[in-house]
């Protein structure tokens, strides 16, 4: 049986761990050679190190496979730029990007720092752009097109502690979508993993809130979304939590309503609630269950 990725040339950003570490080995088992890119930081950003992806690197050609490693700031374009351009210089073609570095600075919004914040969206939402306009650049113009796959998280809908984390994650998600469209019809995909696994970045939630996985039960729909039997799939969101998989919704408007003329505050103050209303947010749903549940003594339910 032939290999998901055979021939084709894959760059992971964040491969030295966790869920990239997956997707690399996933990926060079597959057939793909894989650019293991990771500059080895800590949860915070901090102490860079290259080791975590020759470790990987290691670990592929082990198994038979090719890889390179890569220690590039996915922050700055030239750092995207260099993890994009060292596929091409080894093999001369990038097929697929996956996006999945990332760090955490968690903290209330009021209590948030400039860098905090700064640090944090330019890591994961910048640090995708970087990648992916250096690798839709090439992937246009060459035959067969390629594969964009970002990294996002549920903490798109909202997060407590989490607010420079979960614009950045958003962010990705219209960043996907708008690659998707912008880039359909030069044949190159763009979709996005929502993941729930047990990493570094996800030590901190408690496994009795939530699905949990492990990061190897998401590499296997990666290498779907890279291969070419996903050529037709573009612009989704996908949760991959252990042996789920789910697509989340596209934004529509709901429900509308109209005046004769400019509206008025008092105007919309009579209709809105009952023509229009709002959409309920699961996220509050779900801490007024948990703080029921805990002030009853009750665990909350999973």
């Amino acid at each position: 049986m032939a290999r998901f990725l055979e021939g084709k040339v894959v760059a992971v950003t964040g491969g030295g761990g966790g869920i990239g570490r997956a997707v690399a080995l996933a990926a060079a088992a597959q057939g793909a050679k894989v650019v293991v890119a990771d500059i080895g930081v800590s949860m915070a950003g901090e102490d860079p190190t290259s080791e975590v992806a020759e470790r990987v690197v290691a670990e592929i050609e082990k198994a038979g496979g090719e890889a390179i490693a890569v220690a590039d700031d996915v922050s700055i374009m030239e750092g995207g730029q260099h993890i994009v351009q060292s596929a091409l210089d080894r093999w001369g073609r990038i097929d697929g990007v996956v996006a999945v570095a990332g760090i955490l600075r968690e903290r209330m919004l009021f209590n948030m720092s400039e860098d905090e914040w700064d640090a944090v969206v330019a890591t994961h939402l910048k640090g995708h752009f970087t990648v992916f306009r250096a690798a839709a650049a090439v992937m246009r113009k060459q035959e067969g097109g390629g594969a964009l796959i970002g990294f996002t998280s549920g903490a798109f809908a909202g997060s407590v502690a989490q607010a420079n984390y979960s614009a950045a994650k958003g962010g990705i998600v219209s960043l996907v979508r708008s690659a998707a469209v912008g880039l359909h019809r030069y044949g190159v995909t763009a979709n996005a993993i929502a993941p729930v696994a047990r990493t570094r970045m996800s030590a901190n939630v408690p496994s009795e809130l939530a699905e949990n996985g492990e990061p190897e039960d998401i590499a296997p729909m990666v290498v779907y979304l890279l291969s070419d039997r996903a050529k037709h799939v573009t612009g989704q969101v996908y949760t991959v939590v252990g042996s789920k998989i789910a697509v989340w919704n596209q934004p529509v408007e709901v429900r509308a309503m109209r005046a004769e003329g400019r509206w008025s505050p008092e105007e919309i103050a009579t209709r809105l609630d009952r023509e229009v209303g709002q959409e309920r947010m699961g996220m509050i749903d779900r801490l007024e269950e948990i703080r029921a549940a805990a002030q009853s003594g009750e665990k909350p339910n999973a």
